[in-house]
C-alpha cells in the first residue's frame, strides 16, 4: 500500500526526502523519506522523468549513493528556498574533558577512522610540524628538519603520520605514510608515488602531520585510533557544549555508473551542497601520459559511463580529494553555475581510458621509434569523456592536500569546453591539459589568476603534448609536423581569457603541445611560453609587462605569432639559429626598436612596429586600445575586457579578481652600457649561466642551476669529448656548478686530478670522465684561468 501511494503521488509533486523523514513514510512533502537511497529506490518504480526533492539540513550518507542506468531521467534538487547538504561524514556526539595545556579530549566511536574533522563547518588542522601558517608560500609552512632524527626522537610512536615534501624542481609534491621508526631513530616510510617525475625530494620544503607530539597550536587535532580518543586544541571562541563536530567517512558521495552501451542518462543534480569526503593522496598513484602527474580516478562526485547529465547550482565544499571526476566514457556532461572550494586535490577532472590511446607511454624518459608506432590518427575506442561543458563556475583554493593538481584538468578527452569560469588560488595550474589526445577543447572567457603558488615551472594555463610523436626516434624531421597531429587531431582554442601568474607563465604550452589557437587573451603577469611543438597560432593577444617566451622550437614548427602587443623583447631559450616558425610579424612592441629588431636574423618582425599602444584605461583593467593606436594599423582588434569569469550574479558577487599590474614604461630609456665582460670559454665551448625562465627550458631547478655550453666549436677538445651545444654542466667532481663562477672554481680545485663532468642533455643526466685534467683555458675581458695537466 505504501509503495502504491508513493508511485501514484510522484507524477504531481515528485519524491521528497528529509533528514528528519522516515523510510517507512510515503515520500510525500508532508511525509518524506529519511534517506537518499530510499528515495532513489522509489524513483526506480516511478514513471520517468521524475524529480526527487531534498529538504534542508544535512543528509548523512551511510554509503556512496550509487546511480545506475535504471536511475536515468531523474532530477535531484533542493526544495525551493532550502539548503540540503549531502555529507559523506558523520556527526559526533562528544563529551569534552580537559587534557593538558589547553587541549581537550573526548572519546569517539570505535569505527571512526578519519583524517579530517570539521568544527561548525570548517576543516581543522591535523597536528603538524611546522605549525600552520597561512602566509607561508609552501604547504602552509615547511621546515627542513621535518623528519630530522632530533625531531623524530620526540615522537613516541609516529606510525600513521604523514611526511610531505616538494619535488626539488617544484614539479608538485610527494606524500609518504610513516610506518614507524627504525633502530637508528629514523622514520620508516611508504609512498612517494604521487609525482610522475619522481626522484629526489626538496631539502627544505617539507612538513609532517598526524603526529601526537606536534599537537601544540589552536585549531590542531589528533585522533588516537587505538584508544579512540580525539584530542583538540580549540581556537578562541570554541564552545564545546554547542559546537557541531563532523568527521569524514566516505571517499565518493555520489557515483553515476554506466557503460557506453548502457549509460546513465539525463540525471540532473541541482542546488545541493556536498561536504565531508575523505582525503585521497595515498591513492594518487596512477601515472598520466609522460606528464608530471599521478592521479586517483575518483572524486566526491564521480561520473562513469553517462550521457546528458547535469550538475548545476551546487556547492562542493572542502572535500578531501577531487571534487568532480568524469572517468572514461562520458558524453555531454554539463557542470554549470557551481562553486568548488578548498578541495584537497583538483576541482574538476576529465580523464579517459589509456586503452583508447595508440602507443601510450607513461614515464617522461620513455621513448619509441617511428617504425614501432601505429600511425592511424585519433583514438582506438570511445572510452573517454567528450563534448562536455564546464560553464560559469567559481573554483578556488583547491589542492589543499595534493599539489600536482588543477582547478580543471583534462587528459585523454576531446571537445571539452571551459567557459566563463573564475579559477584562482591554485598550487599549480588553474587549467591543465595533460596531453594532445585528442584536442578540440575550447577555453574561453575565463578569469584565471593567483596560480602556481606552491610550485614552479608552470602556468595559469599549462599543457603538455608528450604524445606518440614526441621524442620519436628514427624519424625524418620533415615528418614531424604531420606526426604531431596523430593525437592532437583537433585544434584546442584559448580565446577571450584573462590570465595572471606571478610564479611562472600566464600561458605555458610545454613539451610537445601542438595544434593550438591562442587569440584574444589578456596576460597580466608571466607572458606566453611556447616550448617545442607544432601548429600553434598566437594572434591578437596582450602581454602586460612581458612577452613571448619561445623555448626549444623545432626547425619547421609552423608556428604563427602575429598581431600581438608585447611589452618586452622575446625571451628565447635553446632556440636554433635561423628562421623561427612560419611567421612572427606584425606585432607591436611598447619598448624600443632594439627589442623589435632583436631577432631579425631569425626572420622575426620585419613589419612589426614600436610605440605606445594607447590603452584606454589600463589602471582599471581596460586594455582596449584607442582608435589612433599603432596596434590597429597592424591588424590588432579590440576584444571585450568586461566578460572574463563567472557571470551568474550570486557567484560574481563572491568572486575575487586579479590585481591589475601598473604598466612598465612604454618607451624605456636606453640602458647604461654594462661593463665589458666577454664570453668565457672552456676547451672550445662558450659558457653561459642560465637564469630566469631558462631553468624551465633545461628542466632543472633554480637551486641546481648550471652552465650552458652555448656553442661548441667543431674540432675543439670539447667536441672531441662528445660535448654538444646546449649541454648543461651541473657538477665537476661532484662539486655543483650552478654558474660560471662556480664552474671556474671547481676546475681550479680539480688541479691535475681526474675529472668527472656531470651534465644534462635533453633533461637526461650524463657524465664524461677524463683520466687527467686537460689543458684548460678560460678567458674573458676580465679574467684568465690556466690549468695545465702534469
Amino acid at each position: 500500500m505504501a509503495l502504491y501511494l508513493t508511485i501514484s503521488s510522484v507524477g504531481a509533486t515528485g519524491i521528497f526526502v528529509s533528514p528528519s523523514g522516515n523510510d517507512q513514510a510515503l515520500g510525500t512533502q508532508t511525509a518524506p523519506f529519511g534517506t537518499l537511497q530510499k528515495a532513489r529506490d522509489a524513483a526506480r518504480q516511478a514513471t520517468k522523468p521524475v524529480t526527487i526533492q531534498l529538504a534542508g539540513g544535512t543528509h548523512y550518507l551511510p554509503e556512496t549513493l550509487l546511480l545506475t542506468p535504471v536511475d536515468s531521467q531523474v532530477t535531484w534538487q533542493a526544495v525551493d528556498g532550502e539548503i540540503p547538504v549531502i555529507s559523506g561524514g558523520v556527526k559526533l556526539d562528544l563529551k569534552w574533558q580537559p587534557y593538558s595545556n589547553g587541549i581537550l579530549q573526548a572519546q569517539v566511536p570505535a569505527d571512526v577512522q578519519t583524517e579530517e574533522i570539521f568544527v561548525n563547518g570548517e576543516r581543522q588542522i591535523l597536528a603538524r610540524y611546522p605549525n600552520f601558517d597561512p602566509k607561508a608560500r609552501y604547504f602552509d609552512g615547511s621546515a627542513a628538519d621535518a623528519i630530522a632524527k632530533e625531531r623524530v626522537a620526540r615522537w613516541a610512536d609516529p606510525a600513521g603520520g604523514y611526511f610531505h615534501a616538494m619535488h626539488p624542481a617544484l614539479w608538485g609534491g610527494f606524500t609518504w605514510r610513516i610506518t614507524g621508526k627504525n633502530l637508528d631513530g629514523e622514520v620508516e616510510l611508504t609512498g612517494g608515488w604521487q609525482n610522475n617525475r619522481g626522484g629526489a625530494i626538496h631539502k627544505t620544503i617539507r612538513f609532517v602531520e598526524n603526529i601526537f607530539e606536534e599537537l601544540d597550536a589552536p585549531g590542531e587535532w589528533f585522533l588516537n585510533t587505538n584508544s579512540h580518543t580525539l584530542y583538540f586544541h580549540p581556537p578562541a571562541g570554541f564552545d564545546p557544549a554547542n559546537a557541531t563536530v563532523e568527521v569524514t567517512r566516505l571517499t565518493t558521495l555520489v557515483e553515476l555508473r554506466g557503460t557506453e552501451s548502457n549509460p546513465v542518462r539525463a540525471v540532473t543534480i541541482k542546488g545541493l551542497t556536498f561536504r565531508h569526503a575523505n582525503r585521497t593522496m595515498m591513492e594518487t598513484k596512477e601515472p598520466l601520459l609522460r606528464t608530471d602527474w599521478a592521479i586517483y580516478r575518483g572524486g566526491a562526485i564521480l561520473f562513469n559511463g553517462t550521457t546528458d547529465c547535469l550538475l548545476q547550482d551546487s556547492l562542493i565544499d572542502q572535500v578531501g580529494g577531487n571534487a568532480v571526476f568524469a572517468n572514461n566514457f562520458n558524453r555531454r556532461i554539463t557542470i554549470r553555475g557551481c562553486e568548488i572550494a578548498k578541495a584537497g586535490a583538483s576541482g574538476i577532472v576529465f580523464l579517459g581510458d589509456y586503452a583508447a590511446i595508440r602507443n601510450p607511454l607513461f614515464n617522461h624518459s620513455q621513448r619509441q621509434k617511428l617504425s614501432g608506432i601505429d600511425q592511424t590518427p585519433g583514438p582506438k575506442s570511445n572510452n573517454y569523456p567528450a563534448d562536455c561543458l564546464v560553464d560559469d563556475c567559481l573554483i578556488y583554493l583547491t589542492g589543499r592536500v595534493e599539489k600536482q593538481t588543477a582547478g580543471v584538468n583534462i587528459d585523454v578527452a576531446q571537445n571539452i569546453t571551459v567557459r566563463h569560469c573564475t579559477i584562482h588560488d591554485m598550487p599549480r595550474a588553474g587549467i591543465n591539459i595533460g596531453d594532445g589526445c585528442w584536442g578540440g577543447h575550447l577555453i574561453e572567457a575565463c578569469d584565471v589568476f593567483d596560480t602556481v603558488k606552491e610550485t614552479g615551472d608552470h602556468g595559469s594555463f599549462n599543457s603538455w603534448g608528450r604524445d606518440r610523436y614526441w621524442k620519436l626516434g628514427d624519424v625524418p624531421e620533415n615528418q614531424l609536423p604531420h606526426l604531431a597531429l596523430l593525437d592532437a587531431v583537433k585544434p584546442t582554442i584559448l580565446r577571450n581569457n584573462r590570465w595572471r601568474c606571478d610564479h611562472g607563465w600566464d600561458i605555458d604550452l610545454d613539451d610537445g603541445s601542438s595544434n593550438y589557437e591562442i587569440t584574444n587573451n589578456l596576460c597580466l603577469g608571466g607572458g606566453l611560453k611556447l616550448r617545442e611543438g607544432f601548429h600553434r597560432r598566437v594572434t591578437n593577444n596582450i602581454t602586460i609587462n612581458n612577452s613571448l617566451h619561445p623555448h626549444v622550437w623545432y626547425a619547421d614548427c609552423r608556428d604563427v605569432v602575429t598581431r600581438n602587443i608585447f611589452m618586452k623583447a622575446y625571451r628565447p631559450a635553446i632556440m636554433k639559429t635561423g628562421h623561427w616558425g612560419k611567421e612572427i610579424d606584425y606585432n607591436l612592441f611598447t619598448t624600443t626598436d632594439a627589442d623589435r629588431k632583436a631577432h631579425a636574423a631569425d626572420g622575426c618582425d620585419a613589419h612589426s612596429l614600436t610605440g605606445d599602444p594607447l590603452f584606454i584605461e589600463p589602471a582599471q583593467g581596460d586594455f582596449r586600445v584607442r582608435p589612433e593606436s599603432p596596434a590597429l594599423k597592424l591588424g590588432f582588434q579590440n576584444f571585450p575586457m568586461d566578460q572574463f569569469g563567472v557571470q551568474k550574479p550570486s557567484l560574481k558577487a563572491r568572486a575575487a579578481a586579479p590585481v591589475i599590474p601598473p604598466l612598465a614604461a612604454t618607451a624605456a630609456p636606453p640602458a647604461e652600457p654594462a661593463a665589458a665582460v666577454g664570453t668565457r670559454y672552456w676547451i672550445g665551448a662558450s659558457l653561459h649561466t642560465i637564469e630566469g625562465q631558462e631553468f624551465s627550458a633545461f628542466g632543472v631547478s633554480k637551486d641546481d642551476g648550471g652552465v650552458q655550453l652555448q656553442q661548441v666549436s667543431p674540432g675543439s677538445l670539447a667536441a672531441g669529448l662528445g660535448f654538444q651545444k646546449d649541454d648543461l654542466i651541473q657538477a665537476v667532481n661532484q662539486r655543483k656548478t650552478p654558474d660560471v663562477a662556480a664552474f671556474c672554481a671547481a676546475m681550479i680545485a680539480a688541479a691535475d686530478a681526474p675529472l668527472s663532468v656531470q651534465f644534462s642533455r635533453s633533461q637526461k643526466s650524463r657524465t664524461v670522465s677524463l683520466p687527467n685534467a686537460p689543458f684548460v683555458l678560460m678567458e674573458s675581458a676580465d679574467v684568465l684561468y690556466k690549468v695545465t695537466d702534469k
